[in-house]
């Protein structure tokens, strides 16, 4: 009889070997099909050979995602810093929302609200949409793991979204919704979740 410690089901083992096998090799063909010429992208596929794993491909990636520059960035890491930090799995409306808040504006834009598909684009394939509960994920737990131990990629995480669940509360918009007699201002794509957290 096994104790349970340090004990593994080796088909487990097996199955979650190939799920990072299979998670590696699509960052790296992302990252290869990213380069805009035949000669880098040649490069680039020579280099993958020599490549350590996991976390020098979501290094890679989180570097693109980086380099991107301006807004495309800073949407990029908000999203993935919301989806891996967020109490409870987050609605890709809730998520699109609270990357749209301004901090310290009493005005909420919807106007700025980017959409899904531009944030899974931003995000460099790192996060999807979970179809069926409508939720927004990283796309492995390896990622969640990859990310926690990289604080410096996220300054103040809980702290930034506190902040911007308060400036949601504080907006215009919800206190328009709450003075009209909203029937349910819980329906609101983003209100919800500032108002359980």
């Amino acid at each position: 009889m096994s104790s349970g410690h340090g004990a593994q089901n080796p088909t487990v083992h097996y199955r979650l070997i190939d799920a990072c096998r299979f998670l590696l090799t699509s960052l790296t063909i992302e990252a290869i099909l990213r380069e805009s010429t035949i000669h880098t992208r040649r490069e680039r596929l020579n280099g993958a050979r020599y490549e350590a794993g996991l976390v020098d491909a979501y290094n890679a990636t989180m570097e693109w995602i980086m380099a991107q520059g301006g807004e495309k960035s800073r949407l990029g890491v908000a999203a993935l810093m919301w989806i891996s930090h967020a109490e409870q799995p987050l609605r890709a409306d809730e998520l699109c929302h609270a990357l749209a808040v301004e901090l310290c504006s009493t005005d909420f834009n919807p106007g700025k609200v980017p959409s899904m598909s531009e944030l899974v684009g931003y995000c460099q394939g790192l996060i999807a949409v979970d179809k069926e509960a409508s939720t927004v994920r990283l796309i492995h737990f390896t990622l969640q793991e990859y990310l926690s131990g990289r604080p410096d990629i996220f300054t103040r995480a809980h702290a930034a979204m506190a902040e911007i669940c308060l400036t949601y509360l504080n907006s215009k918009h919800v206190k328009a919704i709450l003075a009209d007699g909203y029937p349910n201002p819980i329906d609101d794509d983003f209100l919800e979740y500032c108002y359980l957290f």
